[in-house]
This record gives C-alpha cells, sequence and structure tokens, in this order.
C-alpha cells in the first residue's frame, strides 16, 4: 500500500494580505502546491497584528477559501512574523572543551547556540533565531563548519534576529482563535529566500529585497550564510497612500491605479496621458495624468530604494561592487512597473524579479509565478524543511537505542532540533500561558 504523503500547511499574515497555502512533496523532492487560499487583511499594520478579531475574520476567510480547493483536514499550521520590530545584531560567542582528545562534535556546537540563546536583550523582546556564521578553532579563522575538527577553543561569530514578544504572542492567539494550532513561527524573510534564491546565488553573495505592502524586508546571503536582515518600515501600501493623498483619491481606486497604470519610472510615453477614475456620487470622473501619477510612485520608490542601498552598504561597504547574485526582488511591490531598472539604476547593482518557482512542481493551482506568493510557499518549504530534521533525529535515536552490545547511559542528551525557525518551543509554555490568560 502506497504511503500517503505528508501535506504542510502555512499561513502568511501579511500587512494587505492573508494567504493560507497547502503543499506536499513529489517523488522528486519538489513542492507540490494543492491550494491557495487569499483573503484581504484587515487587522493587520506594518507587519505586525493590530486587531485581533479583524485579522482572525481574514485568516479564516483564507482558510475556507483553501478548504474548499484541497480535500484534506489540517489543524497545525507553520506561520510567518516580520515587521519593523525585528532587529539583528552580531555577537562573538565560545566555548572551551574539556575533553581536547576528542574531536569537535555537532554536541559542542549546539551547546554554544544554547548559550547564545540565553543572552540578555532589551525588555518585551525575544530570540528569534541565532545563526552561526563563521568558526574560529584554536585561533584558525573562517571555519564553515568545525565538526570534525580537533581542537580546545571553539568561538563563532553569530547572527542574532530578535522581535517583540508581544508581535509573536498577537499572532499566536490569531491562530488559536481561527480554531488552528500554531506548529512554528517562522521569519518571513528566511521563508522568501528559500522559495526564491537557488544554492548558486546564496554562495556567490545576494541581496533579497522583500517589498510587502507594510514594510520592506532586506537579507543579505554571502558563501550561503546569511549576513545580514534588515526592516524598512515601508513598502507598497505607503505608495497607494501617496497616490491617494496626491491625487485626492478612494484607497480602493488609488491601489488599482498603481497596480494597472502605476511605473517606478517616468517613461517618455506617459506624456498627455490621461485615465479617467470614477469620483463621489454627483462629482465628475476624475482625470489622471499618468506622468504625474509616475512622478508621485518614483519619489516615494527611490526613498525605499536609497534606504535599501544604505543597509546593503552598513552591512558591508563593499557588498554594492562584490555581491555577484546582485538583487532579487520579491513580494507585490516588485510587481510595480519598472522597478527593476529603477534599483539598478540607483543601487549600480543587477536586479532580477523573485518568483517562487525555484523548488515548486507543476501543479493545477493557477497565477503561482507570482511574487506575491513568495513568502506563503516559502514557509511550507520551511515546514518540510524542519519536519526533515525531526525525522532525522528520530532515526539517529532509534538507531542508538537498537544498536547492537552498545549501552545508553540514561541521561544522554539528545541534540536540539536543526533548522533556522525553531524557537517556538522555548516560549510554547509563555504563549499558552498567555492564551488560557485571556479566554
Amino acid at each position: 500500500m502506497e504511503k500517503k504523503k505528508e501535506t504542510i500547511v502555512a499561513i502568511d499574515i501579511g500587512t494587505t494580505k492573508i494567504c493560507a497555502v497547502a503543499g506536499r512533496l513529489n517523488e522528486y523532492g519538489k513542492l507540490e502546491i494543492l491550494g491557495i487560499g487569499k483573503s484581504l487583511s484587515k487587522g493587520v499594520s506594518r507587519g505586525m497584528v493590530a486587531n485581533i478579531d479583524k485579522t482572525v475574520e481574514s485568516i479564516k476567510l483564507a482558510v475556507e477559501q483553501l478548504k474548499s480547493q484541497v480535500d484534506i483536514d489540517f489543524k497545525k499550521v507553520y506561520v510567518g512574523i516580520a515587521g519593523e520590530h525585528i532587529r539583528c545584531q552580531q555577537q562573538r560567542g565560545n566555548i572551551v572543551r574539556n575533553n581536547t582528545e576528542d574531536e569537535i562534535s555537532r554536541k559542542d556546537i549546539e551547546e554554544m547556540i544554547k548559550q547564545m540563546k540565553k543572552m540578555p536583550v532589551p525588555q518585551g523582546n525575544l530570540i528569534i533565531h541565532v545563526l552561526p556564521q563563521e568558526f574560529i578553532v584554536d585561533g584558525e579563522h573562517f571555519i564553515k563548519d568545525p565538526e570534525g575538527y580537533p581542537g580546545t577553543n571553539l568561538e563563532a561569530n553569530f547572527h542574532i534576529i530578535t522581535g517583540k514578544a508581544t508581535a509573536a504572542k498577537n499572532i499566536q492567539r490569531c491562530i488559536v482563535k481561527s480554531g488552528l494550532e500554531v506548529e512554528d513561527i517562522i521569519l518571513e524573510p528566511i521563508a522568501s529566500a528559500e522559495a526564491v534564491l537557488s544554492e548558486e546565488e546564496k554562495e556567490a553573495g545576494v541581496v533579497l529585497v522583500d517589498i510587502g505592502g507594510g514594510s520592506t524586508d532586506i537579507t543579505i546571503f554571502k558563501e550561503n550564510i546569511i549576513r545580514y536582515t534588515a526592516v524598512i518600515p515601508f513598502g507598497g501600501e505607503i505608495v497607494t497612500s501617496d497616490i491617494q493623498q496626491g491625487c485626492k483619491l478612494l484607497k480602493e481606486h488609488a491601489e488599482k491605479l498603481k497596480l494597472k497604470f502605476g511605473s517606478s519610472l517616468p517613461v517618455e510615453s506617459f506624456e498627455n496621458k490621461v485615465v479617467s477614475i470614477p469620483s463621489l456620487k454627483g462629482r465628475p470622473a476624475k482625470e489622471i495624468s499618468l506622468k504625474n501619477l509616475a512622478g508621485i510612485i518614483n519619489a516615494r520608490m527611490e526613498e525605499i530604494i536609497h534606504d535599501v542601498l544604505f543597509h546593503i552598504e552598513t552591512a558591508n561597504k563593499d557588498y554594492p561592487k562584490t555581491l555577484i547574485g546582485g538583487i532579487v526582488l520579491t513580494g507585490g511591490g516588485a510587481m510595480l512597473k519598472n522597478v527593476k531598472p529603477h534599483f539598478e539604476y540607483i543601487t549600480g547593482m543587477d536586479a532580477r524579479i523573485g518568483l517562487p518557482n525555484e523548488h515548486l512542481a507543476k501543479s493545477e493551482v493557477p497565477n503561482l509565478q507570482n511574487p506575491i506568493y513568495s513568502t506563503g510557499i516559502g514557509l511550507v518549504l520551511k515546514g518540510f524543511e524542519e519536519n526533515k530534521s525531526e525525522l532525522e533525529e528520530e532515526e539517529s535515536e532509534e538507531t542508538l537505542k537498537t544498536t547492537e552490545n552498545e549501552t545508553i547511559e540514561p541521561n544522554v542528551v539528545l541534540k536540539e532540533k536543526k533548522g533556522l525557525a525553531k524557537f517556538w518551543k522555548s516560549i510554547k509554555k509563555w504563549f499558552e500561558d498567555g492564551i488560557e490568560n485571556d479566554f
């Protein structure tokens, strides 16, 4: 009898939309998307839940739409976290090994990561990810993986990502009130990178710019390691707001105008072209010049692009010249006309639009080749990655228990689960206590 394929469901809670995505791996290890439910996001501001009840309503609509497409029953979901509260910092950690005869093991590395997870952070914040970068063994630098090296003093540079505890707790509340359970909370830029970047780009050096509705996320990879993360506290929604105010339109009309006629760069073809927009009842339609529209969008996009360039140079002043992969643009803001050449003109770096097709198999779901789905599809991919790590650990543990002529000590310390996103376990009880008090 053929084994039933596992399905993973993820929910991308964004500022402008909420997506529920279901997928499974085919026999070739490619991700097959089974369905996508999408709804307008009514309770999220700048990537953070501002109104729990409205967010719950939007989540339920997206989940219901997904369930109408797929015949599966699910309870646990992977959820993304983002927003302007996300911060990153660099820290150095080290341990001195007592048994110098043995080679450095995975347990030694995990011990360093545990120590870094205990480092103090500002009150009200929590550590989301601890990402090792280079290791140093007895003064020898630039070691990517020290496992198997002999040595006494093990050091490492860590990229620490933190965020507000209330932001994660509010996401948990929304999922629970929607009748679901959180399997894990994952940093959205990391999920998006999983969906749109190739391994070659990560190795060569690349900047992922995810232009969402409420914020723009920046993630820099070099030698397959995350070197820098940052959040710019505005995205596509502020461009819509500028159009709304500059052209004196309803928000709905401003958004449609941006999507259909907007451009990040003014072009000659816009000269003397106008579009007619319906006005309020009893008033004549408004005529909007495409040249003026492009001027409004151009001013805000230049601000965003200059901020992106500032962060790239903050990470390393040589990165604009040395990151071979250039810039990859994804998220809803990447759909804006001429945004790619605009980034290239200001930054001097090559750019491309990142579509979430890096690991996708053929699917019956239409319009998947769209950057608005990068985070949702990436969350599903990260879910399978974490499940694979769990399975490998279980198999390793079972092998240890059944090995002939080998005694397993009762106090064997099992190594922690691998994967960038598994911070949920350490704070799960705190979340549950908070939920019980709220109910």
